[in-house]
């Protein structure tokens, strides 16, 4: 379960609210040792969120399928882009 700041962070990774209504971005940048780097990584311990890999003084997260669709208000969509849809029990993936 995700608290009310959570959930605010990863609605901010994923770009909403916005107009129309469906997330553009995956990421999430914060400052290394910070409380927010903090609250990512207990997001990483639940599943929710996945940290790569960095150096220097920032931390770098992203949300999991699972994070992002906890996020989500109601009658908002995830960008096909970075959550292909799952048909078949696999996921499509578009050719870039």
């Amino acid at each position: 379960m995700m608290t009310t700041e959570q959930i605010a962070m990863a609605r901010h990774a994923l770009g909403l609210p916005n107009e129309s209504g469906q997330s553009y971005r995956n990421r999430y940048f914060t400052s290394c040792g910070s409380a927010v780097e903090r609250e990512w990584d207990e997001l990483v311990k639940d599943g929710m969120a996945a940290r790569e890999k960095g150096g220097g003084k920032l931390a770098h997260f992203y949300l999991t399928e699972a994070g992002a669709r906890a996020a989500l208000a109601r009658g908002e969509t995830l960008d096909p882009e970075d959550f292909p849809p799952v048909t078949n029990g696999h996921q499509q993936s578009e050719a870039k």
